[in-house]
């Protein structure tokens, strides 16, 4: 199995919905939260601001089913496929892509 390389550190993650196919967030990963990740079939970030670890939805109820996960060809950029249960944006929108630049 690939694994992705944490070596330079954090792993940019896009996050998209498995039916809609629509990007719903970009967070980080660590070792640690790709880990939990696998082991819990839910997503866990890495907070950059907070420096801890999170689990998607553990305040709101808006968890995030790991459907599927890709990595880039370079092993440093994840893609997730999952099926939400809410929101994923914490203004409440259902994707965090929701503001027209002009």
């Amino acid at each position: 199995m690939i694994k992705p390389d944490f070596s330079k550190g954090l792993l940019t993650t896009v996050v998209v919905d498995a039916k809609t196919k629509d990007v719903l967030m970009v967070a980080w990963m660590n070792e640690e939260s790709y880990k939990r990740t696998l082991e819990s079939g839910q997503t866990w970030f890495w907070s950059r601001s907070r420096k801890e670890l999170w689990h998607k939805g553990e305040t709101s109820g808006n968890f995030q089913d790991v459907v599927d996960l890709t990595l880039d060809c370079d092993l440093d950029t994840l893609l997730i496929k999952v099926n939400p249960h809410g929101p994923a944006c914490h203004t409440g929108h259902r994707s965090c892509f929701f503001q027209n630049v002009e």
